[in-house]
Formats: C-alpha cells, structure tokens, sequence
C-alpha cells in the first residue's frame, strides 16, 4: 500500500485499534504481533525503520552473560530462549558465533563478583577462571534442554596461543562458549513488518511520518515526506520509541500532565575495521574480552571486516549520536591490549556507529549495573485521549518477546483474544529454508536464468526470498553497478517493495554497503541516478539528497566524501571481474 493510500484510508476510516509509534526492532516486533491478530493497527515511524538504536547493536544475538552477575537469570534464561528461537526462525540472518574469552587470572573478581550479586558494590573488577566457570554453567544449564550448540570448554595457555598466536601473551588460559550473530538486523526488521502487512490488510506502516496532537486534544498523522496529513482515532497507542519514550510521551499528553521520566539510556559506539591481520587473527571466532578496567568489549568477524566495540556512556539525549574521538580512541586501545602485535590505520576503520541503549531510568553510577529487562506500563488517558502503553528497556535480541508481552498487554486491554504465536513462526527469508542450501542456490539459479554466483549472493543476503528478489532482476534488462556486487535491478527492487526514501535508507539499511566499507563514491552517485529517475526528484532535489547523505555519512560514521573516493579506484578494478547478470 503506497503512503497516499494509507493517508486516504485514514481520511475515510480514521478508527482504529491501535497506533504504534516507533519503528524500531521492538515496534515493529508488536506491529507484526497485532497485525497477526487481526487487528487495524498503523505503526508510525519519524525517520526510517530500525534507523535508531536498532541499527547500532552490536550485532550479537546473545543471553548476556555478563548480566548474571547483576542477578538477571531471568533476563538471561528468556535471551537464550529468543536466541535459539532466532537460530530456528531466521537462519538466513542469525548463525552460531564460537566465542573466545581469554582468561588473565584465576582468583580474581571473586569476591567483587559476589558483592556485586549482592549489590553490594558498583565497582567493576576483573574476572578470573573460576568467575568464568561458574557464569558458563548457568549458560550450559540454562540451555540444557535445547542443545542446540556445544558445551562450554576450557584451554590452557599453550593450547589457547596455538589457536589464537595474536593474543595477549599475559593470558592464563582461555575459554570457549557459543552465541550467536546477526548478519542484517535492520533487513530482519523489514522481513517483520512485511510479514505483519502481508497477514493483514487492515495494517499499515509508514516511515517517515509523525504523530501529532491537534490544538484540540486530536490526534493526526503527518507525512513528512509528501506533506499529506490524516486524522487518527486510536483505541490504545504503544509507544515504541526506546530512548526517545519520554519525548513522545510529551507530544502524547499534555505538558501538565505527562509523565515522570522512564528512560535513561546510556551510548554505545562500535568501529568497522578492514585489516587482514586483524581478521585472521580471529580464526574464525568473536573474542569476548575485558579491558584493563574490567571493562567488558567485543571483537568479531562481520562480512569479511572486523567489529570492535563498545562503550557505555550515560547521554541526556538520543539525538545526534555518534562514536566521539575519545571512544574511537577507547576501542582502540582494548584493541591494543587483547591483541598487542596488531596496529590499526586510521584509514582501516571504515564505518563507525552509535546509538543509544533503552534502558530504564536510574541514578546508578555504574551503567553495568543498571537493569536490561524489559517491561510495559500502561498510561491511563487523563484528557479524554487513549491510554498509552510504553515499551521500557529491553535488548535486541529478546524483540520477540517483548513485543508478544506488548501485544498481550494490548489484546486484554481491547478485550480481544491471540488467534496465533509467533514462537516458532520463521521470519522472512527464513521460510521454508532449507536443508541443502547449495541445492537451493542451483535451482534457483537454473528456474530463474541469472548465474549461479548470483544465486548464491542473493542468497546470502534474503534467505529464500531470494526468489522474487531473481525473479524480479530477471523479468528485464538488468544494467551494472559500480560495485559488482549489485545491479539496477537489485536496487530497484528494494526501492519499489521496501519502503526506501532515502539514500540512507538504501545504503546503510537495506543492504550492507555502507557499514562494510563498499560504498564508494561512484556507487553513491549511481545509486542516487537511479533512485532520482525512480522518485522523479528534481536536479535540485538530487543535489540536496547527495549534500543530506554525504553529511550524514560524515558526521555520524565517519567516511567523508575523500574516503569515498578513494574507494573509486578500488571498486573500478572489482567490476572488471564484475558478476554475470543474465
């Protein structure tokens, strides 16, 4: 459905059940929950879907080991169960990730350890072997049951230097557990909202648009792409902003009488790095590791980079975040303690991210300590406007579940009953996934005329829908692209099923291109000619999306317009091997 008719829909008909600000991870997670209820539920989005904190996680998909020293076994034990579920409904986009957590002490952090449980201290210390241990049991026990990946192990010294020659020469020993990673969590966000709009005629979405409150108390929806404006009458709104609740919440209700602040969310800031030695240096494993502070960072393989992250800074604002030099500085000097023989050339980080964490409100002093559950409260209207249901804390990888809690709380409130879970339904490309992907790739290939490399990569990047990705590059003249990896038609087909606006939308959401360093200027260039015949923007309104992107690629990831093209040289001798579109 094209936005205008969305916004004609709601001229004509402007009841209904329920508006969903926020399209996040966790809005579209309830979207896609009531949508399958059937119910008439508008989810509202202001910029783009999962442009926020859910397209700045880590990209782990994981039941938060270090959480089980704060106390959170439930937190943990629920995690584990939406991981394993994620495994089973997504495998196109979340896959095992083998972890290694270099030991340096055996003792220490024990008795820290123990007083932190107990709340006793806020301090954070170093772990040792046996602190270790214990949190990796609970890990094995908790996924007793399911055992869907290996048992933890320990190495020694010697045998963990064998498998890992570049670590840190200081360590004891080593150890080794499984979690998982997620290759594409903002594409795993569309496939949700898809998969709610395709069970559910009477649900819609739009990205960038707006609630707003009349000067009479009513509610409108404003798109702030086209201009065009709609009146709404919902019987309940959940608000799904994450870091951004307590601003909502002042458009929501009077100033009076809005709420008391709920979050108090803290700023995570990860690098991209492009370095041979670095990711060798990996075999194939995310290293789980703490600074010299006790401090807990990350490092793992992503599309053929490395990810490096994070911090965890308290920020009084979710707007206009980005990975500041001391962070960048942070990162690196983790980096330099875990794997000291390795350097880092600053024109080897090519992507950088940030984004704001939603967790609850607290005056804690140790942003480690502050609680990752999630939980709903429920605002009732005091000015004859519907209540409001807000979406508190939580992390990406326990979406599902907190969205079905949402969703829940929603259907009692409305006196309407779940026609259907979400446990075990797959998401998107993971329908139907199958056994033997080699045999999947080659059909595909063989039914749909493109060449079998082809295949494989959209593949790779849909899961098995692919299909109507091909199907769709194959029903007319495709055309290349700077980068050899797409085609016009790829591109196009996104811009027309996926809700793409922007430059931004396409480049650093829909596809992988920007975060791993593959976007160059040429590629920007030619993606924005294609979008502009497809949009029918003006000469002056492509100049003003080229300014739009170039700006925000600088200023929040740092890649400036002489990165990108420097990276024209690079991408024009990959297109002379370019892949075969027919």
């Amino acid at each position: 459905m094209k936005r205008e008719e969305i916004l004609d829909g709601l001229r004509q008909s402007p009841k209904v059940d329920v508006c969903v600000i926020g399209g996040g991870i966790n809005g579209l997670s309830v979207f896609r929950e009531l949508a399958l209820q059937g119910l008439r539920v508008v989810l509202v989005e202001k910029a783009d879907y999962c442009s926020g904190a859910s397209s700045a996680l880590s990209r782990m998909v994981h039941g938060g080991l270090r959480y089980l020293e704060n106390g959170e076994f439930k937190l943990v034990q629920e995690s584990l169960a939406e991981r394993d579920r994620l495994l089973r409904n997504a495998p196109h986009y979340v896959a095992p990730l083998p972890t290694a957590v270099p030991i340096f002490d055996v003792f220490s952090g024990l008795s820290n350890g123990i007083a932190r449980f107990l709340g006793l201290t806020r301090r954070p210390s170093r772990r040792g072997a046996i602190v270790i241990k214990a949190g990796l049991g609970i890990y094995d026990v908790l996924t007793r049951s399911r055992a869907l990946m290996p048992r933890h192990r320990f190495f020694g010294r010697r045998r963990a230097l064998r498998t890992w020659p570049a670590l840190n020469p200081a360590i004891r020993s080593s150890a080794i557990y499984f979690d998982a990673w997620v290759s594409h969590p903002e594409r795993l966000g569309i496939e949700l909202l898809q998969d709610g709009l395709s069970a559910n005629a009477k649900a819609a979405g739009l990205n960038y648009a707006q609630l707003r409150r009349t000067a009479q108390g009513d509610f409108e929806i404003v798109d702030t792409i086209r201009g065009g404006v709609a009146p709404i009458e919902p019987a309940l709104i959940v608000n799904a902003t994450g870091g951004w609740i307590d601003i909502a919440n002042t458009t929501l209700f009077s100033p009076a009488k809005a709420p008391a602040p709920m979050m108090g969310g803290t700023k995570g800031s990860h690098l991209i790095i492009d370095n041979a030695a670095l990711y060798a240096a990996l075999a194939g494993h995310m290293i789980f590791y703490e600074n010299e502070e006790g401090r807990i960072c990350i490092l793992f393989p992503y599309l053929g980079r490395v990810l490096v992250g994070s911090t965890d800074l308290r920020v009084d604002s979710p707007e206009n975040i980005r990975c500041e030099a001391d962070e960048r500085e942070y990162i690196l000097q983790s980096l330099a303690f875990v794997l000291p023989e390795i350097r880092i050339q600053p024109h080897e980080i090519v992507f950088q991210f940030s984004g704001v964490r939603p967790l609850p409100a607290s005056n804690d002093s140790f942003t480690g300590r502050i609680p990752r559950n999630h939980h709903c409260t429920m605002l009732e209207a005091v000015d004859a406007g519907p209540a409001v249901l807000c979406m508190i804390g939580g992390k990406w990888t326990t979406f599902r579940s907190f969205g079905a809690l949402a969703a829940d709380m929603t259907l009692e409130r409305l006196g309407a009953t779940r026609r259907t879970g979400t446990e075990d339904r797959a998401i998107g490309g993971g329908r139907s996934f199958p056994a033997d992907r080699n045999a999947w790739i080659s059909t595909l290939a063989r039914t749909s005329g493109i060449a079998r490399d082809r295949a494989r990569a959209l593949f790779e990047r849909y899961g098995t829908d692919a299909g109507r990705v091909a199907g769709f590059i194959a029903s007319s003249p495709d055309a290349a692209m700077p980068h050899p990896d797409y085609s016009e038609r790829e591109l196009l087909f996104l811009i027309r099923t996926e809700s793409v606006e922007h430059l931004d939308d396409l480049l650093l959401r829909r596809t992988t291109l920007a975060i791993t360093g593959d976007v160059s200027l040429a590629m920007v260039d030619a993606v924005l000619d294609l979008m502009a015949r497809e949009k029918r923007w003006s000469a002056a309104g492509r100049m003003d999306e080229r300014r739009r992107f170039l700006t925000l690629l600088a200023d929040r990831h740092g890649v400036d317009e002489h990165m990108l093209s420097a990276r024209n040289e690079q991408r024009n001798t990959e297109c002379k091997t370019t892949i075969k579109f027919g």
